[in-house]
């Protein structure tokens, strides 16, 4: 049986005919399923390999592109999403005042609820109660009110092709009520935040 003697070197191909010509072999037949299987395995594991590296590439494009993933940091937006809850966002621009969204503002991003469109007149006064072109906002999304950090004259008018925006948290946000944040421009615009995907106990979808 020298034929077999180096087995483990040998081919699919070759050992199919060590087979054929030693047919009551059992020796080359549990050879040739160890090939086949190890062959089989690894054509399992490329194949597998490469569909979790196209389901990696797709779901961070996806991400990139049209669902970025947020980390929240920090209490300004408390109680409608906590320091460390994760959410999706979907990107567009278009807003609509009460939604949630996302901008960048020097090189981070900061998640805060639209209040005001352009060319609307926004006013607070010292209970923290806010009014929109004259009309008192219906916020059931706060706990407490609070005037905050503003040192903007009010009332105020929200310029073209921005957006004015407030943390939940208005006792401890720094939002468009402080010029050092200011109303939101388009350009910094990243998207609207969907919904909660962590912790377990939030998801759900952002109201």
């Amino acid at each position: 049986m020298s034929d077999i003697s180096t087995a483990a070197d040998v081919t699919i191909e070759g050992l199919e005919d060590l087979e054929d010509r030693y047919p009551n072999s059992r020796e080359i037949r549990q050879e040739l399923n160890r090939v086949r299987y190890r062959s089989r395995f690894r054509q399992v594991l490329r194949s597998t390999i490469f569909t979790l590296i196209v389901v990696a590439a797709i779901a961070i494009l996806v991400a990139t592109l049209w669902l970025p993933v947020l980390r929240i940091f920090g209490s300004s937006m408390s109680p409608t999403l906590e320091n460390g809850s994760i959410a999706v966002a979907m990107k567009e621009n278009d807003f609509k005042s009460g939604e949630i969204v996302a901008f960048y503002y020097n090189n981070k991003i900061l998640v805060k609820r639209a209040i005001a469109q352009a060319g609307d007149w926004v006013d607070i006064d010292e209970n923290g109660n806010v009014y929109v072109n004259g009309a008192l906002l219906n916020e059931p999304y706060i706990t407490e009110k609070a005037f905050g950090d503003c040192n903007i004259e009010l009332p105020y008018q929200v310029p073209e092709d921005r957006i004015f925006v407030m943390g939940d948290n208005r006792e401890v946000s720094i939002d468009s009520r402080n010029t050092a944040v200011g109303c939101v421009s388009s350009e910094q615009l990243v998207g609207k935040l969907m919904f909660v995907a962590w912790p377990f106990h939030e998801i759900g979808t952002i109201k």
